[in-house]
């Protein structure tokens, strides 16, 4: 069955504009907020913009990965060098297949981040509006930033591998 081209491109907008709203998001806040805003704010706004924007951008992060999920599955299925699951007989096939494992543990450092810094971070700023010290926030800001770094790293690898199975 030959997927129609309208939807073909659809799929490629929406993949891109997926990709450069996860990756792009992960850039800049990793790359130009966080290091300005540790040198110019307190600890605990530091905390709170932090928190804030991971709280945000948790949501869109969420939805950009459903939409690469359909439409990577819709493009990968209507390419010409897919011969079926785990099919790897090609340069193609194999850095598709790096891409998707490496996908696979972005989205598992999100989910570290979702349902690991973020609720840790809420329950720190709760205890210091009630007066009480929280030892555990510098490095749980910490662990935040190197998590957001990875998956910024990861997400580079992902497009260089996207980069050479178009080129093969």
């Amino acid at each position: 069955m030959n997927t129609p081209v309208w939807a073909l491109s659809l799929a490629y907008w929406m993949h891109m504009l997926a990709t450069v709203t996860w990756i792009g998001g992960l850039a800049v806040f990793t790359l130009l907020v966080l290091p300005a805003a540790r040198r110019t704010l307190d600890a605990d706004v530091y905390a709170a913009l932090v928190e804030r924007f991971q709280t945000r951008f948790d949501a869109i992060g969420w939805f950009s990965v459903a939409v690469l999920l359909g439409s990577g599955m819709l493009q990968m299925s209507a390419n010409p060098n897919y011969e079926g699951f785990l099919a790897i007989n090609s340069r193609w096939a194999v850095a598709i297949l790096i891409k998707h494992l490496i996908f696979v543990v972005m989205i598992a450092v999100s989910a570290a981040i979702t349902w690991g810094v973020l609720p840790a971070l809420r329950r720190a700023a709760l205890l210091r509006a009630r007066g009480r010290e929280t030892p555990e926030l510098p490095a749980l800001l910490k662990r935040g930033a190197l998590l957001m770094r990875l998956n910024l790293a990861l997400g580079v690898i992902v497009l260089a591998l996207t980069a050479l199975a178009r080129a093969s």
